[in-house]
């Protein structure tokens, strides 16, 4: 039987994507800043890129969940299956 493979990400990909939401949210962050506009509309831009943010972790928080319940759902019906065919002997006489 063939267990799923878990995979890990490397260190340079997790800095990259580290460092691309960083430039990202700092070149947001500039770009209201220096927007010519009033200063609520700066608030409301900025409050918006906020919510946009936390939205953005809670979504990946959340498929990120569910990817490790399947993971752990096939875990476990891999382990049935592995417990039945250990316990199984073909050459027992069926009363």
């Amino acid at each position: 039987m063939n267990t799923p493979k878990q995979t890990k990400n490397t260190t340079a990909f997790f800095a990259q994507a580290g460092i691309s939401f960083a430039i990202a949210l700092l070149a947001m962050l500039f770009a209201i800043l220096y927007l010519p506009v009033d200063p609520w509309v700066r608030a409301f831009f900025g409050m918006t890129t906020l919510f946009l943010t936390t939205s953005a972790f809670t979504l990946a928080k959340c498929i990120r969940d569910a990817q490790d319940d399947q993971y752990v759902v096939t875990r476990l019906d891999q382990a049935r299956v592995d417990k039945i065919l250990a316990d199984h002997d073909p050459f027992r006489s069926v009363s």
